[in-house]
């Protein structure tokens, strides 16, 4: 030691001998540490020190000691599952099922237009109908009355009414290229499977077996699906077949390792959706556009009776195969016919009142939200008095992105974003009391908009 005791001096006192746990004997020599101060600095600072004393500690106290200060484990973090299909904002949902079971019919009801070529017989319907359905929000509703804007623009979802499938479309069977390739432009799957039996609506397989339908559907899709990674297969070893050890050549091999292992999945009668993926597996499926890697809501349509008791034969079965064959995807109850012979009421008050008369609702609206809850799609606000909307972004989505929904200039110029949420405003009631309490943000570009923020931008000039 120097500079404050230039000279210090050891002396050893009594030596110590313990015992460890496993009966070794440890011998430790304890020392008291005395220090004297140079003559020239007693003038200047008086100084009394104490003498230090060594202590010692057993190997099993040692470990007891650091045992009890160790660190909390850390919490672990739950990585969230990368999503397969486009990132984008606007995205489509298909209603597909074999011929004559409801889809058309279903398409009229929820867009409450008279697209779609409901008959009964098999592919009345040829090229799709397209139409945009307004997304049920209360949030939107709330902000509408508390502003009253002299404009008002909801979300909504576009969906498509897609012809029937039948046995073989895979190969050709009806229309069946042609009706796939209109799955294929979707970015997810509304299936409708028929459970009622009525003999003035014919089955294009004869009779009404929901498991068989579910089946053929599944099949023809993994079919079509085996084509297309064959293909995609054959045009990457042909690149991969010239050799090289440069980082093309590197990304090229991954990329055909990935499309093994897509085909493998196929061949074993597995969904691509149902895989376990890697983002840069994902950046390989996602050009492919294939159909099992959509993901499905499976739209069970009863008899308007059995609808309202809760009951059906075939519910059973159909919960079996769905459980075994596509684990984990939404299923929702629904009567089509009822949901049409609702279209008809003048008003939604009388249609509701109708609804409460017969004990049951509409699953519509929870249709609508389920689908945008599986393409993983939110909503943010911008509100005031002139305008209340309501915009949609997928879930993850960064402020400036965010901003670009609004205005493509706006996420390149994005400056910052200031952040409440709807809960926070609707809690305190107005923004007065929300900016009183400190709960008006301002965020940057890192920041992650949540479902219900309410957001003002601010973005530089956009340059000519």
């Amino acid at each position: 030691m120097r500079g404050l005791f230039p000279r210090t001096r050891l002396l050893p006192t009594t030596t110590i001998t313990t015992s460890s746990t496993s009966g070794a004997q440890r011998i430790f020599s304890s020392y008291i540490l005395t220090f004297k101060r140079p003559a020239a600095s007693t003038a200047i600072v008086k100084l009394i020190a104490s003498p230090l004393h060594c202590r010692a500690f057993t190997t099993t106290q040692v470990l007891a000691k650091s045992k009890s200060k160790r660190m909390p484990p850390k919490k672990a973090v739950e990585e969230k599952k990368v999503l397969l299909g486009r990132p984008g904002n606007s995205l489509k949902s298909g209603i597909v099922g074999l011929a004559n079971v409801g889809k058309s019919t279903l398409f009229q009801a929820i867009t409450k237009c008279s697209l779609g070529n409901p008959a009964n017989f098999p592919f009345a319907t040829i090229d799709p109908e397209e139409s945009r359905v307004l997304v049920p929000d209360e949030r939107y509703d709330w902000l509408c009355e508390k502003y009253n804007p002299k404009s008002r623009v909801p979300a909504h979802l576009t969906i498509y009414d897609i012809a029937g499938l039948t046995r073989g479309a895979s190969t050709g069977a009806g229309l069946g290229n042609a009706f796939l390739s209109h799955i294929r432009a979707v970015d997810a799957i509304f299936q409708v499977v028929r459970c009622f039996d009525d003999a003035e609506i014919i089955h294009i397989e004869g009779d009404v077996d929901p498991v068989r339908d579910l089946t053929i559907i599944s099949e023809e899709l993994r079919i079509k699906d085996i084509e297309f990674t064959e293909k995609a297969l054959e045009n990457v070893k042909k690149l991969t077949r010239r050799g090289g050890q440069s980082l093309e050549m590197k990304k090229l091999k991954e990329e055909e390792a990935t499309v093994e292992k897509v085909l493998a999945l196929l061949k074993d009668g597995g969904d691509v959706r149902k895989g376990t993926w890697s983002p840069k597996e994902v950046e390989v499926i996602n050009p492919l556009f294939l159909l099992t890697a959509k993901p499905v809501v499976y739209l069970i349509n009863l008899s308007e009776k059995d609808y309202i008791r809760k009951k059906n034969k075939h519910l059973g079965r159909v919960m079996e195969w769905i459980k075994e064959h596509a684990a984990g995807d939404p299923i929702m109850p629904i009567s089509i016919c009822l949901e049409e012979r609702l279209t008809r009421f003048e008003t939604e008050a009388e249609a509701k009142a109708e609804c409460k008369e017969l004990g049951v609702e509409s699953a519509l609206p929870k249709l609508i939200t389920t689908m945008r809850k599986v393409l993983d799609l939110g909503s943010f606000f911008t509100t005031g008095t002139d305008e209340v909307r309501q915009w949609t972004i997928r879930n993850g989505t960064k402020a400036p992105q965010a901003a670009g929904v609004i205005h493509g200039d706006f996420e390149k110029t994005f400056i910052q974003a200031i952040v409440y949420n709807f809960s926070v405003l609707k809690e305190l009631g107005d923004e007065a009391e929300v900016k009183a309490k400190g709960k008006i943000l301002t965020k940057g570009k890192d920041y992650i908009v949540e479902d219900g923020d309410i957001l003002l931008i601010k973005a530089g000039a956009a340059k000519a």
